[in-house]
């Protein structure tokens, strides 16, 4: 097998994520552009503006909240608590350390009560980022295993990952918002109707039907997109985690302590809406595919082991 540099992985996953998410900006716009367009059909300019303002002015509170209490709503959905210095003296240091190496400030760090190994990385930018552990981390990893999973969340923290995840979070509601109030507005849309009768039926046909269309599949277009961004990222990471800490085989042997728990069922107890922020996937799907959060962890050991 072709051996391939950390920093060759990194770069090539971030090419694909950004490719990734272009394609949700444009799903995004195109979808907006045709509701637009229906709208002011069915209803008038004038409705249509006042519909776009309440959407703005909706969207805009939706964005702010999520964007600035994307730690807290994670940490909050998961039950974790502050890793105190004196209680968690060594996953302490290990953050810190990982800090160092990566050359931003040390995340807060906490603790989350699950008896499996897993963690994950949120908040909008290194000064506000936090790093979550399970306690099934701190019992059955050693050091080395804990700095590659710290390195592997650290990661997160310094490619500003936790903001890229929290901006595409942002835009699949979005997109899953709009899609619904276009699909709701089709039962009061007695005025359209009379306006087809008077000309332009032909067009407004067409719209409905694009607009049904998109309705429908845009959503699930852009939550695959979120879910093969998320699985390019864990291998970004795990790259990262090895840049950090210089020790593949530590990444390498969490990983497949990993593999043995979930062979044994052990699995984190989350939200699916935050599923995709862990370092494994807490869900387990049994079929791998385009609707998995993460990559199969046999295939992030065989990437690590090409390195």
């Amino acid at each position: 097998m072709e051996k391939i540099s950390f920093w060759e992985q990194a770069q090539r996953n971030r090419r694909y994520s950004w490719v990734l998410m272009i394609s949700v900006f444009v799903t995004l716009g195109v979808l907006s552009v045709v509701l637009s367009l229906i709208f002011a059909r069915m209803y008038g300019v004038g409705f249509m503006f006042i519909f776009l303002m309440f959407s703005t002015v909706f969207n805009i509170g939706y964005i702010l909240v999520t964007y600035y209490k994307s730690a807290e709503i994670a940490l909050s959905s998961v039950g974790a608590k502050p890793a105190q210095e004196s209680r968690y003296k060594q996953l302490n240091d290990v953050v810190e350390e990982m800090a160092i190496a990566g050359g931003v400030p040390k995340p807060k760090v906490y603790v989350m009560p699950s008896p499996d190994i897993n963690a994950f990385a949120a908040g909008r930018d290194p000064e506000h980022s936090v790093i979550c552990v399970t306690e099934g981390c701190l019992a059955k990893l050693n050091r080395q295993e804990l700095e590659s999973v710290v390195g592997h969340e650290m990661t997160h923290v310094i490619n500003l990952d936790t903001r890229f995840v929290t901006l595409i979070a942002i835009m699949v509601g979005l997109v899953a918002i709009l899609s619904q109030m276009f699909i709701r507005s089709m039962w009061f849309s007695g005025g359209g109707r009379d306006r087809e009768s008077r000309g332009g039926g032909g067009l407004m046909v067409v719209l409905l039907v694009v607009g049904v269309i998109l309705a429908i599949i845009a959503p699930i277009i852009v939550k695959l997109v979120q879910l093969a961004i998320s699985r390019r990222r864990e291998y970004m990471a795990d790259a990262g985690a090895v840049e950090l800490t210089r020790y593949p085989a530590g990444m390498i042997s969490a990983l497949e302590k990993i593999k043995a728990e979930h062979a044994a069922g052990l699995k984190t107890k989350v939200n699916a809406a935050v599923a995709p922020m862990f370092l494994a996937d807490p869900m387990q799907a049994r079929i791998v595919g385009m609707f998995n959060t993460h990559p199969p962890i046999e295939d992030r050991i065989k990437a690590l082991k090409a390195m």
